[in-house]
C-alpha cells in the first residue's frame, strides 16, 4: 500500500505541476464575473494572440480580492479594472484625494509589483437604479431622496461585491446617512430580472450595463458626487510588456461598450464572438444569428472544458485514494483512532465548497488548479476512508488468523486476504467520491480552474439559462458515465474476491 500511496500522490502532484508549468509559458488574462469584464478579457486575449503571443483567459474569477490575490501569486498577469476600484478597493485610498492620474496610480502600485496602463476610453461608474414607474410613484430621482419616509420600505437587491467594497454600499450609506436596512446579497446577473419582477426595488448597476434601457430603469443621480471615476484600464504585473496592448488605448467609448454588452446579454452572442467582431471592425460586433442550444453545447471549448473537468475529478481522486485508503486501514488497525479519523474527514465534508476554496486561496497563495485539486481531494476523503474502514471490519476475523497461521505476515495478510475481501465496499466508496467530485468540480470555475463550471458561471453572470444548461448538462452526463465506469470496474475486479469470500 505504501508504493501505491506514493505513486498516487506523485502522479497527482505531477499533474498539478504540469498544468501550472504549461500556464507559466502563456500570458494569463483574468476577468471578473460580469459581462463587461468577460468581454474585455477576451479582447485582451485575442489582441495578444493576434500578435503571436500565447495567451489564455481565466474567466469569471469573482471579485477584486480574488483578482488581487491572483496577480500577487502570478496566476494572472493582466485583467481589466477600473481606476475608482483601484483607488478605493485595492489601495484603500480615501475619496478626498480625487481622481489620480495614471502616473500617480503607478507610483502607489509599484511596491506591490503592479502597474496600470492602456486606458480603454470609457468610464463605467457605479450607480443605483429603480424601475421608472416605482421611482416616479415615490418621487425619487436622486440618491438623497432615499432619505424620504416613503423610501424606507424599499427592498434592496445589491450585489455581493457592492455590499463589501470600500467604495460600495457601507460607505455610500454612511455618506448619505441612509437609514435603509441592508439585505442579503444578490448576484448582479440576476438583479435585473428581480427588479423587473418587482421582487426588489433598488439595485446597484454599472453605467454601461446594456439592460438599463430595456428594463426601463431610472438611474438615481449621485448628487453628493460619492462615486469616483471608474475609467477602464488594464491592471497588470510589473513584468508584463505593455506594447502589444497599446493598440487598445482609447478605442472603446461608452457607447461601444454598451453595444458589446448588449450583443452578449440581449442577442445571445458569446464573449469571444463579440470581442472578435470588435477587433475586426474597430467597433462592436455586428448582430449575428443566435446559436442553437446544440451549437452552444458542443461549442469549440467543449473538448478543453471536458479535459479540465476530468483532470480535476480524477487527479483529486487519485490523491484521495492514496491518502484515504491508508487512513481507513489505520482506523481499522487501531480502533481507538477510528473515531478521530472518521470524525475529522466527516467535518471536512460539511465545509461549504466556496468557503473552502476561499480559505485555500488564502492558505496556498494561489488560484486555479492547485487549490481546486486540494478542495476536491478533501471532499473525496470521507467516502473512501469510511468505506475502507467498513470493508475491513466486515472481513471475518478468522480469515486473518488462518492466514497468519499459514505463515503470512500481517502485511501479506492485509494485501492478499483482507483488502481483496474488502474491495467491494472500498470500491463503492471510491465510486461515491468520484461522482460527488464531478458535481463539486463545477465550483472550481469560480477560481479559474476551468471545467464545465466555467459555462455555468458565465451563464449566471449574464443570466443566460441556455449557457448554464450547456455547462450543467455535460457535467450531469459525466457523473452518470463515471458511475457506469466504476460499476464496470467493480464487476471486473470484485468477481474473484467475492468468489473467494463465498468459498
Amino acid at each position: 500500500m505504501r508504493k501505491t500511496s506514493i505513486f498516487g500522490v506523485a502522479l497527482g502532484m505531477w499533474m498539478a505541476l504540469a498544468w501550472e508549468m504549461a500556464a507559466a509559458q502563456t500570458v494569463t488574462v483574468g476577468s471578473k464575473r460580469f459581462t463587461e469584464s468577460y468581454i474585455l478579457g477576451e479582447i485582451v486575449r485575442q489582441t495578444l494572440q493576434a500578435q503571436g503571443i500565447t495567451a489564455e483567459h481565466k474567466q469569471g474569477l469573482g471579485n477584486t480580492g480574488i483578482l488581487e490575490q491572483a496577480l500577487a501569486s502570478g496566476a494572472v498577469d493582466v485583467y481589466p479594472e477600473y481606476t475608482g476600484t483601484i483607488v478605493r478597493e485595492l489601495l484603500k485610498r480615501p475619496q478626498t484625494q480625487g481622481n489620480p492620474t495614471l502616473a500617480e496610480l503607478n507610483e502607489w502600485l509599484a511596491p506591490r509589483g503592479l502597474k496600470v496602463a492602456v486606458p480603454l476610453g470609457f468610464n463605467n461608474t457605479y450607480a443605483l437604479a429603480m424601475l421608472e414607474s416605482r421611482a416616479a410613484e415615490l418621487g425619487i430621482a436622486r440618491i438623497s431622496d432615499l432619505l424620504a419616509p416613503t423610501a424606507q420600505a424599499l427592498r434592496l437587491g445589491l450585489s455581493h461585491e457592492f455590499l463589501e467594497r470600500g467604495d460600495g454600499w457601507p460607505a455610500l450609506k454612511a455618506a448619505y446617512k441612509l437609514p435603509l436596512a441592508t439585505a442579503a446579497g444578490l448576484d448582479h446577473g440576476l438583479a435585473y430580472d428581480a427588479i423587473s419582477a418587482e421582487k426588489v426595488d433598488l439595485i446597484d448597476i454599472y453605467s454601461t450595463d446594456a439592460k438599463v434601457g430595456r428594463y426601463k430603469l431610472r438611474v438615481l443621480q449621485d448628487d453628493l458626487g460619492f462615486f469616483p471615476k471608474y475609467d477602464a484600464v488594464l491592471l497588470m504585473r510589473s513584468a508584463v510588456d505593455v506594447r502589444p496592448l497599446a493598440r487598445l488605448e482609447g478605442r472603446i467609448d461608452a457607447a461601444a461598450m454598451i453595444a458589446m454588452n448588449a450583443r452578449v446579454e440581449l442577442d445571445g452572442q458569446s464573449f469571444a464572438e463579440v470581442a472578435k467582431g470588435f477587433l475586426a471592425s474597430a467597433g462592436p460586433a455586428a448582430a449575428t444569428a443566435r446559436q442553437s442550444f446544440t451549437q452552444r453545447l458542443f461549442a469549440p471549448d467543449f473538448g478543453r472544458l471536458a479535459l479540465q473537468h476530468l483532470m480535476l475529478v480524477f487527479g483529486s481522486l487519485l490523491i484521495a485514494i492514496a491518502v484515504g485508503v491508508p487512513l481507513g486501514i489505520a482506523a481499522w488497525r487501531w480502533p481507538r483512532s477510528a473515531g478521530w479519523v472518521l470524525g475529522a474527514v466527516a467535518v471536512l465534508q460539511t465545509i461549504p465548497s466556496l468557503a473552502l476554496l476561499a480559505f485555500l486561496i488564502a492558505l496556498l497563495g494561489s488560484i486555479g488548479l492547485v487549490p481546486a485539486l486540494v478542495a476536491l481531494f478533501l471532499y473525496a476523503l470521507l467516502p473512501i476512508v469510511r468505506n475502507t474502514h467498513a470493508g475491513l471490519r466486515g472481513v471475518p476475523e478468522g480469515l486473518g488468523q488462518a492466514a497468519l497461521s499459514l505463515g503470512l505476515t500481517p502485511a501479506q495478510t492485509l494485501r492478499q486476504v483482507q483488502l481483496p475481501l474488502a474491495l467491494p465496499t472500498l470500491l463503492a466508496g471510491v465510486k461515491t467520491a468520484a461522482v460527488i467530485n464531478v458535481g463539486t468540480a463545477t465550483m472550481a470555475a469560480f477560481i479559474g480552474a476551468g471545467g464545465f463550471g466555467e459555462r455555468i458561471v458565465a451563464g449566471l453572470a449574464v443570466n443566460d439559462n441556455a449557457a448554464m444548461l450547456a455547462g450543467a448538462l455535460p457535467a450531469a452526463v459525466l457523473a452518470l458515465l463515471v458511475q457506469a465506469l466504476f460499476d464496470a470496474v467493480e464487476r471486473a475486479l470484485v468477481r474473484g474476491p467475492a468468489a473467494v469470500g463465498r468459498g
